[in-house]
């Protein structure tokens, strides 16, 4: 069953220049698919609050079309990371169709908000072993993950069972921000800050997470 929250050893021994855990045992938060007009912000709220920056790997569409947002993420001291520009399955598409999805990411971050993408993460969590090459090649990192809340399916009590059997004081936990979750991820952030305080373990730094 714990598949369903973290990728099994086997795969993290095939990929391990991916980052499935953190480097400096504390937790990183991360947020797949927006900026979303419906939630990026009440996101930003919340970790500004606690006092907590974050990893957004975001959409190049939905970065072109709130570019407003993603300045409010940038100017709040996160990390963006290339999430594709229009979110497709890396396994559904050729390896030059990748490279395309890619590119146009990170010329746009660089184009219209002078920002230099250092950090990946394939939509859906789906990737090739010609993935690792083509991500080398552009001296990018993949991120993974170790804790996959399943906060898309709009059920709290899924996020709670997740974080209470699978967080770790090095755990790379990824939530979503997209409309799907819209209605429990205020809580499912919360949550996730007091689990982590009750076991003692820290909310890290991006960049030193992923040294």
């Amino acid at each position: 069953m714990s598949y369903r929250y973290s990728p099994p050893l086997i795969i993290k021994k095939l990929f391990k220049d991916f980052y499935w855990n953190t480097s400096n045992g504390k937790i990183l938060l991360s947020f797949d698919d927006g900026p979303t007009t419906e939630l990026t912000e009440k996101i930003l709220n919340i970790l500004s609050q606690n006092k907590i920056k974050a990893v957004f790997f975001c959409v190049g569409n939905n970065a072109k079309n709130s570019q407003s947002l993603v300045k409010d993420i940038l100017a709040e001291g996160h990390l963006i990371g290339n999430h594709t520009f229009n979110h497709k399955r890396l396994t559904k598409i050729s390896n030059k169709e990748t490279i395309e999805e890619i590119d146009s990411f990170n010329n746009l971050m660089k184009e219209k908000f002078d920002y230099d993408v250092k950090y990946f993460r394939p939509p859906h969590g789906r990737f090739t072993f010609s993935t690792s090459k083509i991500l080398k090649g552009k001296n990018l990192k993949c991120v993974m993950w170790s804790l996959l809340t399943q906060d898309y399916k709009n059920d709290f009590e899924t996020v709670k069972f997740a974080v209470k059997n699978y967080l770790n004081n090095n755990s790379i936990v990824v939530f979503h921000d997209n409309n799907k979750s819209k209605d429990i991820i205020p809580d499912s952030i919360k949550f996730v800050i007091d689990e982590s305080a009750k076991h003692g373990f820290e909310i890290g730094e991006p960049s030193e997470c992923l040294k």
